[in-house]
């Protein structure tokens, strides 16, 4: 499977940088879409990585180390939402589940490493991603090449923040939890399920929103990504509202 997806991506990849798709648009909805896809397996597969090495041995048995996507795979939260949010607002976010057999792992710096190792593949991917452009590697690349990668690599930007807030259900609150009392923990537990929720209807808030992307903004610009290129890759990757028309980047 993994080396499916792969091979998907690098096909939808060439046919974005040399426009010989039937659809640029819809090329780039199919590097994107694989491309994170393939994200997703190695956010997964970290965590699984981190987890064996912890402790928890029964994660080879589960699959979790093939990199197979339908091992992580949750019909909803990981391919549905996900997609979806993506569409709606250009927001990624991983939304596999690697069950870690928690009781198997020993110290509370292994546990925070477990669920810290997923966002920081994020955050390592969002680097490789924007290398081009801080390298100017891709400054005579085509156009919707370098748009959609802009938007990929932003999408890996928002998913690591995004999955480093210390939200109960997140992994930013699962590097914290370790390090809180039983008590705090049984209080937190029931609400868990709720919190990548409450995070994204606190997104649909004007002023919560505006900081959140003044903030992934900020980040892109530091890693050498304009907010022109990835909101034409979001145009781009929207084909069915219809490619954008001129199009003028910032060199």
């Amino acid at each position: 499977m993994f080396p499916g997806l792969l091979a998907v991506t690098g096909v939808a990849a060439w046919g974005v940088w040399t426009d010989s798709a039937a659809s640029t648009g819809f090329a780039v909805f199919l590097f994107v879409v694989s491309a994170w896809v393939v994200s997703l397996c190695l956010h997964e597969y970290a965590h699984a990585r981190t987890a064996l090495h912890g402790g928890d041995t029964s994660v080879g048995a589960k699959g979790y180390l093939t990199l197979n996507p339908l091992k992580y795979t949750h019909a909803l939260l990981s391919v549905v939402l996900p997609v979806l949010f993506v569409i709606m607002g250009g927001i990624g976010l991983p939304g596999g589940a690697v069950f870690i057999e928690r009781h198997r792992v020993r110290g509370r710096l292994r546990h925070s490493l477990i669920s810290a190792s997923g966002p920081l593949v994020n955050a390592a991917l969002a680097v490789a991603l924007t290398a081009p452009f801080w390298l100017g590697a891709v400054d005579d690349a085509p156009v919707a090449f370098r748009c959609a990668l802009a938007f990929l690599a932003m999408l890996q930007v928002t998913a690591a923040i995004l999955n480093f807030l210390p939200v109960p259900g997140l992994d930013g609150y699962g590097v914290l939890e370790p390090w809180l009392s039983s008590a705090i923990r049984r209080r937190v537990e029931p609400v868990a399920p709720f919190g990548l929720i409450a995070v994204f209807a606190c997104l649909w808030i004007p002023e919560v929103n505006t900081v959140f992307w003044e903030g992934v903004d900020s980040l892109m610009e530091i890693l050498g990504v304009s907010w022109q290129e990835t909101a034409y890759g979001l145009e781009y990757f929207r084909f069915w509202e219809g490619e954008p028309g001129n199009v003028t980047l910032p060199r």
